[in-house]
């Protein structure tokens, strides 16, 4: 018998979630991604060498209808996590959860850590974790009810997914790794799953026909990330699957998954998390891509804890409770900016360690370029080392920026005329192709936050030996 939908304190939480995230949104500043998907939000396109067009769609649609301010770019992450909460306690409801269960799921994953920082920031994963675990719950009940359409449900929010991030395929093979190994596979005998995977692959088309028509771009990327950080991610991603949404929901959710390992309807779904782990530690890939697949395990955990006795209930309530402060001081700005180098947050969260300095970076290279001669500020050009120092610049509202860096490098080279260079975040490989340069600045954030661009010279460089159509493609790097 279906349980009834508790949605008064579903609806409570989720909206709570939604508005505390974007209350909290302006505190310290752009993340770096933020200012390289308003970048991308300006160039609309059917995809990007580093990644599908949604995420960057979305920020253009918040700019639109709410402004061009960091706030306007939260409000859909804000959204998204007040969806994924629904989705939480949907997914502990269909596995017989009563209120309670449903409460303590939505409340749990509202107050991850992980949860926090994918609602107050534009990231890809602000959506990725909603529609994996949509896709996760239509799973559920094609194996849970008599009613196997839900396969074409599963399917189209996969094929949505695809133009998120094209990782939704780990969560493809690791549900049909968890059929043929745990069962049950009579969905392979029928239409449902297959026209599920037909539903997928139409609504995938124009994304897949993109990659196909530019080189697999996406490829590219992947090989280039797994070559630069897999041996540092394949280190931290145990502990980081006990940390993501805090070690209370991960002991909560490894319950979950002995108690869908128990029952052979849905084992599958138990099984689609070491195969989704493994394929992301084969391929070097981050420790957040099994994110989903921990709320779906969570809600598991949570229908089963809240059929004991009351005693373990409210001692789960009271662990979930701290684990939502530990998370909200890690993932959230409530630290002020002056005192967050003295705590440990910047070297935890790299969200917030890369949402602080940007307008005092834009500053210090806008100063360099100001005082150049006349003649020679006409000409210049200001070439960045990444995405986020060229976002930073584009939003302060200075010209003639270009970068190397993944998707920006197809919108160079430079002119010809450009023969003062602004440098910042390039090697000396890179000023080599100048007769002369000289340092000029020096970054400061004024907060003593050890990001990648505190301290980070500003150097000006003359005379390219070499025009800028020849020497672009060397200047061209992903990560």
């Amino acid at each position: 018998m279906e349980r009834p939908w508790a949605w008064r304190p579903v609806t409570v939480i989720a909206v709570l979630t939604a508005g505390a995230t974007l209350a909290l949104s302006p505190w310290y500043g752009y993340h770096r991604d933020e200012l390289y998907f308003r970048v991308l939000a300006g160039r609309p396109a059917w995809g990007y060498v580093d990644q599908p067009p949604l995420t960057p769609m979305l920020g253009k649609a918040a700019l639109w209808l709410f402004g061009d301010t960091v706030t306007a770019l939260r409000v859909f992450p804000a959204l998204a996590m007040a969806v994924l909460v629904v989705l939480a306690a949907l997914f502990a409801r269909e596995l017989g959860g009563d209120g309670r269960a449903q409460a303590m799921a939505a409340a749990g994953v509202a107050t991850g850590a992980y949860t926090l920082i994918a609602g107050h920031t534009l990231l890809t994963v602000s959506f990725d974790l909603p529609f994996w675990t949509a896709a996760i719950l239509f799973a559920l009940r094609a194996l849970l009810r008599d009613q196997p359409r839900w396969w074409v449900a599963a399917g189209a929010v996969i094929g949505l997914a695809t133009y998120n991030k094209h990782l939704v395929v780990l969560l493809v093979l690791g549900l049909a790794a968890g059929l043929l190994i745990a069962g049950p596979r009579r969905p392979f005998a029928g239409p449902w799953l297959w026209a599920g995977a037909l539903v997928a692959a139409v609504a995938a088309a124009p994304n897949l026909l993109y990659q196909a028509t530019h080189g697999w771009p996406q490829l590219t990327m992947a090989s280039a990330l797994s070559a630069d950080e897999g041996a540092e991610l394949r280190v931290l991603f145990v502990p980081m699957q006990l940390t993501l949404f805090g070690p209370v929901v991960s002991v909560i959710a490894a319950y979950g998954f002995a108690r869908l390992w128990r029952d052979r309807r849905v084992r599958a779904l138990a099984v689609a998390y070491p195969v989704t782990a493994a394929l992301t530690l084969v391929s070097g890939g981050r420790f957040d891509y099994t994110a989903g697949l921990i709320v779906a395990l969570f809600a598991a955990g949570c229908v089963g804890l809240s059929r004991a006795r009351a005693g373990r209930v409210r001692l789960a309530w009271a662990f979930l409770a701290v684990n939502a402060l530990v998370s909200v001081v890690l993932a959230l700005p409530v630290v002020p900016v002056g005192e967050l180098a003295r705590t440990p947050v910047p070297a935890i969260n790299e969200v917030a360690r890369e949402s602080v300095g940007w307008p005092r970076f834009a500053a210090a290279v806008g100063g360099v370029l100001r005082a150049l001669p006349p003649d020679e500020r006409a000409r210049a050009v200001i070439v960045t080392g990444n995405y986020g120092e060229y976002g930073a610049l584009d939003r302060a509202g200075l010209t003639r920026v270009y970068s190397g860096h993944n998707q920006l490098w197809e919108y160079g080279p430079p002119p010809a005329d450009g023969t003062v260079a602004i440098l910042v975040n390039v090697g000396p490989r890179a000023r080599e192709l100048f007769a002369a340069c000289e340092e000029k600045a020096r970054v400061d954030n004024g907060v003593d936050i050890g990001n990648e661009e505190q301290g980070m010279p500003v150097w000006v460089c003359r005379d390219p030996v070499r025009p800028w159509s020849a020497t672009w493609p060397m200047w061209r790097h992903f990560s």
